[in-house]
């Protein structure tokens, strides 16, 4: 089947897309320095916005015209539990609604991956009276809940892939006031789309796509208390492989997506209503390659039982949470 010139260029965002999904999909829980109370459960509901008009098409910045201001939404239900004071299981699963504002294409939606971690805390020491050293060890596991199609292009609400992820994380506080730093790699498993060949940069005479994995760092720094947090966070991610998008040529799932961002990121505590919380937050991308410059915006409710006598309910704070 003959591809037109502008159908080209909308298949263009197809990877910025799943990119944007990437950025807005996870918990945050899975890269802080907070731990939940032994036997308490930690739930609630997150609203996720991102939007787009100008992408890195390789290194270079456009527009498209026929794509206009591409968005997307996720809705979804997260949570943190307890296992231990040192031993946490995290647990996300979002639904995602993307559009396009201009052209004929119509925008996708459905349940996107199921993304499960454990969290351990092996080392906490405490120096003087107002400084606090801590080492965490997360590791993690996403797989599609829904039959949606990572190929499906350019609207298309994730890759498809079944990815495991290690990550260390490093925090230090004195006092009211720390500085997080993460480092992350992500084994991202192969997929199966539906057509029998394809080309990246060579001819590929099969179904199955080579995931390139990625790796990932995070700084965040800000104010913490048991009350309230507000921090602001340094965000970069590369693929290990992948191509470009070449100029007005269909992208593809296995394409190198790279970005660094800015953001920030608030939590409260409500006193009057013990174990509610409302968090909210927004980043905005500086720099990327074969992704789209969006602006994301986040908000959501949380809520703790405790499932058991335990008076306690968090190391430090929850980040989610209320104390």
């Amino acid at each position: 089947m003959r591809i037109t010139e502008r159908a080209k260029k909308y298949m263009v965002a197809a990877v910025l897309v799943i990119a944007l999904q990437t950025q807005i999909a996870k918990a945050q829980t899975d890269a802080d320095a907070i731990m939940m109370a032994k036997s308490n459960l930690c739930v609630g509901a997150m609203y996720g916005h991102s939007s787009w008009k100008n992408y890195w098409e390789g290194t270079f910045k456009r527009d498209n015209q026929n794509l206009g201001t591409v968005s997307a939404k996720m809705y979804s239900v997260m949570g943190a539990y307890g296992i231990t004071s040192k031993l946490n299981f995290l647990f996300g699963a979002p639904y995602v609604q993307t559009k396009a504002s201009r052209g004929t294409l119509h925008g996708a939606e459905g349940i996107q991956d199921l993304s499960l971690w454990l969290k351990w805390m092996p080392l906490e020491k405490t120096i003087g009276k107002k400084t606090v050293y801590a080492i965490y060890g997360v590791g993690g596991f996403s797989t599609p809940l829904s039959n949606y199609e990572g190929d499906y292009l350019p609207l298309a609400i994730g890759l498809h892939s079944t990815n495991l992820t290690g990550r260390v994380i490093a925090d230090i506080q004195h006092g009211d006031f720390f500085a997080t730093a993460s480092g992350t790699y992500t084994y991202r498993n192969n997929i199966t789309i539906n057509r029998d060949a394809y080309y990246t940069t060579s001819m590929h005479y099969t179904n199955k796509v080579d995931m390139p994995n990625v790796v990932s760092a995070q700084f965040r720094t800000g104010y913490r208390t048991n009350r309230w947090i507000a921090e602001a966070l340094f965000d970069y991610s590369n693929t290990i492989g992948g191509f470009d998008i070449r100029k007005n040529d269909m992208p593809f799932p296995s394409n190198n997506m790279d970005w660094t961002s800015l953001g920030v990121n608030l939590k409260y505590n409500f006193k009057s209503v013990p174990g509610l919380s409302l968090v909210g937050g927004g980043s905005y991308v500086l720099h990327g390659r074969n992704v789209g410059q969006s602006t994301m915006f986040n908000g959501g409710v949380f809520y703790i039982l405790r499932t058991s006598k335990s008076k306690s309910v968090a190391s430090h704070s929850c980040k989610l949470c209320a104390k």
